[in-house]
């Protein structure tokens, strides 16, 4: 039987993630650990590799506060978008993905 909404102001309740999100959530946290900045400390472009992996961190903290409070749908989209900011970088060759091509989309 499943739980009925929860009423307004009501607290939501933990719920364990979907099959989806949970992968979502282990290839993010695996590619966070595994990109590398991809640009020379003194690159002009050094600082876009930082803000790129920045929101990753960042993108990926809301997905997790998102998940804790209940809420899987905004959980996959915040991953989806921390996934999003690190395959970009990776592809613009800003972040180092270090060849992987099972955790980003690599551009050749």
């Amino acid at each position: 039987m499943s739980r009925p909404a929860a009423s307004p102001g009501e607290p939501s309740v933990p719920s364990s993630p979907s099959p989806l999100l949970t992968r979502y959530l282990e290839l993010t946290r695996g590619a966070l650990a595994a990109v590398r900045l991809g640009t020379p400390e003194r690159s002009f472009l050094r600082g876009g590799s930082e803000d790129l992996l920045q929101m990753a961190r960042a993108y990926l903290a809301d997905a997790e506060h998102f998940l804790a409070q209940g809420d899987r749908d905004r959980a996959l989209a915040a991953v989806s978008y921390a996934h999003g900011w690190l395959d970009a970088g990776v592809r613009l060759g800003l972040l180092d993905g270090g060849g992987d091509a099972a955790r980003f989309t690599l551009f050749r």
